[in-house]
């Protein structure tokens, strides 16, 4: 088998690297110690094209592979491991699911803009009690006419409070139905009854936004309910796998 990196890669790789030295590495030592987040470097991460990598040109992505996100991911995390993480989640996590199980109106609606690096996305599945074990979740998302109301609070968010798009997991099913009882939405920053709650003290990635998503009596539009109600569990394991692609890029960057 040939594991040498095809042209495109290589230029990938140079363009990346670059970006990253002559960008984020002056000023990467004083966003860790200050523990702060630059949107300044992901609309930059934008405009070079890296926030849509993977996705095909008619969603406004670059119609790469996942070795040149890979890529692009391990040469950012070379010099800048929160720069790294902040990419990562937006496209494994943040992106990944609407284009895999979103409706074409979604995907215009939010997979375009989210690939152009106009907003950024995170995914909120951890719970206080429900780490490792998805299914111990509370998090609740109740139908009410033409709307679902959600409730309960997501922790360790990454991009929590930078993001503009957020793919949320919920119960929407009794215990019983065990995997089939939950739910995955798509919700916006602004939307009336979703805040942030406290921001993490961290001993490393400092230079991104880990807080609590918190939703009390938030109205989300059942348009905005990704894939089938029960395929939320299923949507969640399928993205945490793509994302151990961005992890894995991460650690050797």
């Amino acid at each position: 088998m040939d594991f040498k990196l095809s042209e495109e890669h290589e230029m990938i790789r140079q363009s990346v690297r670059n970006f990253a030295e002559g960008v984020l590495a002056p000023g990467v030592v004083d966003r860790d110690e200050k523990e702060y987040f630059d949107r300044n470097t992901f609309d930059q991460m934008g405009q070079l094209g890296l926030t849509g990598i993977p996705f095909a040109e008619n969603y406004s992505g670059a119609g790469m592979d996942y070795v040149a996100y890979a890529i692009a991911v391990e040469e950012l995390g070379r010099v800048d491991p929160s720069a790294a993480d902040t990419l990562s989640t937006h496209v494994s996590l943040g992106s990944w699911p609407i284009l895999a199980y979103g409706s074409e109106e979604q995907k215009q609606k939010f997979l375009v803009p989210m690939a152009q690096g106009i907003k950024q996305g995170g995914f909120g599945l951890t719970e206080s009690n429900a780490g490792s074990d998805a299914l111990a979740m509370s998090c609740k998302a109740d139908p009410d006419g033409d709307s679902y109301v959600l409730n309960g609070t997501k922790i360790f968010i990454t991009n929590a409070g930078s993001a503009d798009v957020y793919v949320v997991f919920a119960r929407t099913g009794p215990k019983e139905l065990r995997s089939k009882a939950f739910s995955a939405f798509i919700v916006e920053k602004g939307t009336p009854g979703f805040t942030f709650g406290k921001f993490e003290k961290k001993m490393g990635l400092r230079g991104t936004q880990n807080c609590d998503l918190v939703f009390e009596d938030c109205r989300i539009p059942k348009e905005n309910l990704l894939g089938k109600e029960g395929e939320g569990f299923k949507i969640a394991m399928q993205t945490l796998d793509g994302g151990r692609i961005g992890i894995a890029a991460q650690s050797v960057g």
